[in-house]
This record gives C-alpha cells, structure tokens and sequence, in this order.
C-alpha cells in the first residue's frame, strides 16, 4: 500500500449515536481504537483529517442535531481547524461540500473509516471510486451490525461487514488494514520529505 502525500483520512459519523441498542450486535470491538491510532498518525505527519457527521433529518434519530448522541464520540472528536463536514444523506458527497473541499486539498486519494459499514461508509465509497478518487476503506476500523433480510434471515454483523467489504474491493476501492495503513502514512510523509530535501540540495 502507498499512500500521496495529500492523503486524507475521512472519519464517518463516529457520533455517539452508534451506540444506541437499536443497532443490536456488532462487530469489530476494537474500531473506535484503531480509528483513534489512524487520526493521531494524520495528526502526526499533518496529513488531512475530515470528519464527516451525520444530521439526520428523521424523527427521533439518535443523529438527530438535537439529540445527545449527535456528538462526535471521544475517540473521534475533531480538534480545531480541522474540517468537518455535515451531511443528511448516507454519502457524504451527497448535498455537501466535500468534493469541492478535496478539489481545494487537490486530493486525489481517500483513506475511509467509520460506521456502519453497508451503509455510510460503503455508499461514500461507492461514490468516491465513481468520482475517480483512489479509495482505501480500513476494514479493522470500521463496523457493521445484525442484519434481517427481507426473508427474516438474520446475517451476524461479521458476515454483513464482510460482504459489504467484498462488493467494494477492486470495484470502488481498496479494502485493507489499521496496520498497513499507519506503516504507509508515515511512509507518504517520509517521502514528501525526501523530495523536498533533494529538491532544495539541487536549487
């Protein structure tokens, strides 16, 4: 995995709100940690963070503006002069200033976390790869829930998590890990600065 370095790291509605029992199980108990180690190493090679939050519009929603759960949870809470985008949509290109907010970053690489996986996350997936973004989807620091089917089959979170991660996978983006992600964003600065470096040696 490569990583520009101009890569941005999208968090998606990591609110408290997830943690409302309607969601029932879940799987990836330790993502709120793993996406916690992916925004400190952003912060600490100054890569882009945007923070994406949802502001449902439906009645009695956890994400709701006006609810406590619409508050972004510790692990993901945004520092000042960092971008947050709000969004009413499940993509977070939708209705939002996103893409022109990249266009300015002249980003052309997308790391993406967050919840729920078949949800937000893999319909901001969806949209980045057709908008022609190189796309990362972390699949260790993101999560999904039980899932009834129209058959009143309930599919565990795991399986729903791993399907939703296989239709994205070299169609609309690359799935992969916490691990190799932080080994390449230290990388992407790494070499930025090498190249600095050689291009003031040759001035």
């Amino acid at each position: 995995m490569r990583l520009p370095a101009d890569a941005v790291l999208i968090v998606i509605d990591l609110q408290e709100a997830i943690d409302d029992p309607r969601w029932g199980p879940r799987n990836n108990p330790g993502a709120e940690a793993n996406i916690a180690a992916l925004i400190a190493a952003w912060r600490v090679e100054a890569l882009p963070i945007v923070h994406i939050r949802h502001d449902s519009v439906e009645r009695g929603s956890p994400y709701a503006p006006d609810s406590p759960g619409h508050r972004f949870k510790a692990s993901a809470m945004p520092l000042d002069g960092e971008w947050v985008i709000a969004k009413t949509a499940n993509s977070a290109f939708v209705g939002t200033a996103l893409e022109a907010l990249l266009d300015e970053f002249g980003a052309t690489t997308l790391v993406l976390c967050g919840v729920l996986t078949p949800n937000s996350l893999e319909a901001t997936a969806r949209h980045a790869g057709n908008l022609g973004y190189q796309a990362f989807v972390v699949a260790d620091a993101s999560w999904a829930v039980d899932k009834v089917d129209l058959r009143g089959r309930r599919w565990p979170a795991e399986d729903v998590h791993a399907l939703s991660l296989a239709h994205l996978h070299g169609e609309y983006a690359t799935i992969v890990d916490t691990s190799e992600t932080l080994a390449a964003a230290a990388m992407a600065k790494a070499r930025q600065r090498l190249k600095e470096e050689r291009f003031r040696g040759e001035a």
